[in-house]
């Protein structure tokens, strides 16, 4: 899989993919990503991206040219679905994760200001995806949430397999609590089940935890799992 991310800020990406998993995954082969600064391709002098907005109101827009010609430098890129981040874009799941895995490579834009010319989004873009109902300052952190969930589906990326199938969201549940040493913190003990040695009864008692949280804090989820039932 690789990603390329269409930015202004450049640094916010190569930060994210230079510590932890990520930088794992890049080091292994696993991911292969390329960052690609919008403002190289302003076509002025002074990397000028953006303009007041037509009609008028607060705020500037980012200009359709640079980002267009920024998206053409990509070799084959025409082949890549080319996702905008936007609070209008349809909700983002682990299931969405799972699917775009399958793409051999994405193109992420990053936006700013207030927004990006609607002409570059009817010519350019595939698929509008938001991570909430809420507006934040620029596109790169979303097109990072993003990246990140996916890179969780590809082979290699975890150590263990089984890690991916438990946790939050799989099968519409959230995940089962989890503990570790010591077995009493602060007068709070661990489950005994956990100590008992029987995968029977721990299994059992995980899935009744992990239906019982998924009730009392996510009843849509819940009511969801329960029709597929």
């Amino acid at each position: 899989m690789k990603y390329y991310f269409l930015t202004l800020f450049p640094g916010l990406i190569h930060q994210y993919f230079g510590d932890s998993m990520m930088k794992r995954a890049v080091d292994s082969g696993v991911v292969d990503y390329e960052v690609i600064d919008i403002r190289d391709y302003s076509g002025n002098k002074h990397k000028k991206v953006d303009d007041y907005p037509y009609g008028g109101g607060a705020g500037m827009v980012m200009a359709a040219p640079p980002i267009a010609a920024a998206l053409k430098s990509i070799e084959g890129g025409a082949h890549y679905p080319v996702i905008h981040l936007s609070p209008g874009g349809r909700t983002f799941t682990q299931q969405e994760g799972e699917a775009l895995s399958e793409a051999e490579g994405l193109i992420f834009i990053c936006g700013h200001y207030e927004g990006i010319d609607e002409r570059f989004i009817q010519a350019y873009v595939t698929d509008e995806y938001s991570i909430g109902d809420y507006v934040l300052t620029g596109g790169e952190l979303p097109a990072l949430t993003m990246a990140d969930c996916i890179a969780r589906h590809l082979p290699g990326f975890l150590g263990n397999n089984e890690s991916l199938s438990e946790e939050s969201f799989e099968n519409d549940l959230l995940e089962y609590p989890q503990y570790t040493r010591p077995p009493v913190f602060e007068g709070r003990e661990v489950p005994p089940v956990l100590l008992s040695g029987n995968h029977k009864a721990i299994a059992d008692w995980r899935h009744e935890q992990a239906v019982e949280k998924t009730r009392i804090r996510r009843p849509d989820l819940y009511e969801k799992w329960k029709r597929k039932k």
